[in-house]
């Protein structure tokens, strides 16, 4: 296959190599929108969270580069060059989710979110590269919203699974230290969900051969080691685009927003606008039956408030989801300006999370993520459709997974103490303000869109190929 040179997908063709991400999203919606719980139910205090997150993003940003580089340089006739990593990915990934949430200790369960993320992202940075590696140009953008598309279904799905479970009558209470049963069945749903979405695009899926074989093995094989496999993954560094250091600067600004949701959000909305904060053990007698009692009145008021901000947090799935039909229809015949695109979304979803601050109703949460929702839509799609377009096809994988830098610094600094610090300062010591910060964050990302220049980035004209069926 001439990789200068590609033939236009079906909508059909497209969906199915875009389908395993409903699977990488219920992973990452149920981490998102419960790990948090999870650490808080163990015993975790509010301020100590972010850095028991910091297992996720330091484990991206050592996984994906590495995987991006070897899946460059993968090819079976059988398996193809990407898709052995979704496989090994998913299968890691949904042995996790069965025994996270039954983790008995907190270190236990941060060592899980470790080996979670590190599985999640073996899986996922080879679907980003697929995506290049399969269209053309002119319908990547098509590409990438149509996985946004599935990514918005996945998160509203899973963010709404313990409630769901909780309604079909199984238990969201339990005893101090217990994640409730919901909680366990909804991990579970989300392991099956995982492995069975990834195996039907491994089946519905081929990949392109390499243009040159023996060009592809000779140079694999002058190349092999692993020295040399970290100094193209260095020199890489070294040479990347000026464009991709730029939408460098607007992922850190979106990505340091969104850590600050999915590791603060539960704790912030449970206590601020349903002010049913989690109890804490030691300020009950639990000897007595009176006191239990209290320590259980109150953990059910916070279990159940948490069930709703999980609930409330799907609306963003939902909403991306909607964002990315429209993109979809209208990127698959006219050409879109990307850049004003992500950065009107990314201003709608600061204002989704300043809006936090000042809502007096649980339900009015669902305009916030509404907002939210359509900067997500765009930040899965837009950064690696302008990316995608300045990159050299050969180096396809490698430099997704580099990209990914971009997204794990930010949170890495917000984990190490970043996040509390800046809220802290800026705002004051509620933790509520951390969703302040976030929209603050997110709009200087949107207005850092002016950066980007370069008009093929921006806007490529759609060419008429052929379309396969």
């Amino acid at each position: 296959m001439n990789q200068s040179i590609k033939p236009k997908l079906s909508f059909w063709s497209i969906f199915n190599m875009s389908f395993g991400f409903l699977g990488i999203q219920f992973g990452f919606a149920l981490q998102g929108g419960f790990m948090s719980r999870i650490f808080q139910t163990l015993g975790a205090s509010q301020d100590s969270i972010p850095a028991l997150w910091v297992a996720a993003p330091l484990t991206g940003l050592l996984v994906q580069p590495i995987i991006g580089y070897l899946s460059d340089r993968t090819w079976s006739p059988r398996w193809g060059r990407r898709k052995p990593f979704f496989l090994i990915g998913a299968i890691l990934s949904t042995v996790v989710l069965f025994f996270l949430p039954n983790s008995p200790v907190l270190w236990m369960a941060a060592g899980c979110l470790w080996v979670l993320d590190a599985s999640i992202n073996i899986t996922m940075e080879p679907f980003r590269a697929l995506v290049a590696d399969k269209l053309p140009d002119s319908q990547r953008s098509y590409g990438f919203v149509m996985q946004t598309l599935i990514i918005g279904v996945g998160t509203w799905v899973a963010s709404n699974l313990p409630w769901l479970v909780n309604q079909l009558g199984v238990s969201n209470e339990a005893l101090p230290g217990i994640v409730p049963l919901s909680v366990k069945i909804a991990f579970a749903i989300g392991g099956v969900v995982f492995l069975g979405s990834v195996l039907y695009t491994i089946f519905t899926t081929t990949e392109y051969p390499p243009e040159d074989l023996a060009a592809f093995k000779k140079e694999n094989e002058e190349s092999k080691g692993f020295l040399n496999g970290f100094k193209e993954i260095f020199s890489s560094i070294g040479k990347m685009p000026n464009t991709m250091k730029l939408l460098g600067v607007i992922q850190f600004f979106s990505w340091f927003a969104f850590f600050a949701m999915w590791s603060l959000a539960t704790p912030a909305l449970t206590s601020h606008v349903f002010h049913a904060p989690v109890p804490v053990e030691s300020a009950f007698n639990m000897a007595d039956e009176s006191s239990k009692a209290l320590f259980m009145s109150a953990s059910k008021a916070y279990n159940d408030a948490a069930d709703l901000v999980g609930s409330y947090m799907g609306m963003y799935g939902l909403s991306s989801m909607a964002f990315a039909l429209l993109l979809t229809f209208y990127a698959a015949k006219r050409s879109i300006n990307r850049k004003y695109i992500h950065m009107f979304s990314l201003m709608a979803g600061g204002l989704g999370f300043i809006s936090m601050y000042y809502i007096q109703q649980p339900e009015q949460l669902i305009y916030s993520f509404i907002l939210i929702g359509i900067s997500w839509g765009s930040i899965l799609s837009m950064p690696y459709a302008m990316l995608s377009s300045a990159i050299n096809p050969k180096k396809m994988g490698i430099y997704m997974g580099i990209f990914n830098m971009f997204i794990v610094i930010p949170q890495i600094i917000a984990a190490t103490g970043g996040l509390n610090y800046l809220y802290h300062v800026i705002f004051g010591p509620e933790v509520i303000n951390a969703m302040l910060l976030a929209g603050a964050s997110l709009v200087i990302g949107g207005l850092a869109n002016f950066l980007i220049t370069d008009k093929k980035v921006i806007t490529h004209q759609a060419e008429d190929t052929e379309v396969l069926s």
